[in-house]
């Protein structure tokens, strides 16, 4: 998982003009590379090539690229300004692996990597959850802010709130990506074992 970046936008309202509030809204969109290889060791090998590079340089078999833009609204009296209204927007890039040339393929190998790819895009798509439900706390957030002196203050304790959600969400995508590692071969196994039941039951 990629880290998450933030665009802010402002704009000045007059006190008279209501901002309304919306959800926050995730706008997705679909990546896909080609993995080819008729074993376990050869797709392996392949997505270790094609896979998508994270900032540390590793290669992995699928990443999500994040990025959060907040519009932000104040309103101001003499003396006076706060947030009118704030809606986040996060925009999230899904990579994700496309096997082909599989026609060599024995039935094994198809069994675990159809598990494999579901777990790959089950693990992704998590990342995007993550996102919106810190989009959706920030947005709480930046409109249960105080009134302050100046509209100066209200944009700096503006940024300070999105500094500390993006930093509390970065946390939680990493613990995330740490028990989803430790827990993988136990997640593996369960998931061809149903799709093995599955197959069974078609059968």
């Amino acid at each position: 998982m990629r880290r998450a970046a933030v665009l802010l936008s402002s704009v000045l309202v007059p006190l008279c003009s209501a901002a309304e509030l919306r959800a926050a809204t995730v706008e997705k969109t679909y990546r896909y590379y080609k993995v080819r290889g008729a074993s376990l060791e050869e797709i392996e090998q392949d997505v270790r090539r094609r896979g998508p590079k994270l900032e540390s340089g590793v290669r992995h078999p699928g990443a999500t690229s994040l990025e959060f833009k907040a519009n932000v609204s104040y309103a101001e009296r003499p003396g006076r300004c706060w947030v009118d209204g704030a809606t986040v927007t996060v925009k999230a890039e899904v990579t994700l692996p496309r096997w082909v040339g599989n026609r060599k393929a024995d039935p094994d190998t198809r069994l675990i990597w159809q598990a494999l790819e579901m777990d790959i895009k089950r693990h992704e798509e998590f990342h995007v959850t993550i996102a919106k439900n810190h989009a959706f706390a920030l947005e709480r957030t930046l409109t249960e802010l105080q009134r302050y002196s100046s509209c100066e203050r209200a944009k700096a304790a503006t940024q300070e709130t999105i500094d500390n959600v993006l930093k509390r969400h970065d946390r939680e995508q990493e613990k995330f990506d740490r028990v989803e590692s430790a827990n993988f071969s136990d997640r593996l196994a369960r998931l061809v074992r149903s799709r093995a039941q599955q197959m069974d039951q078609l059968r």
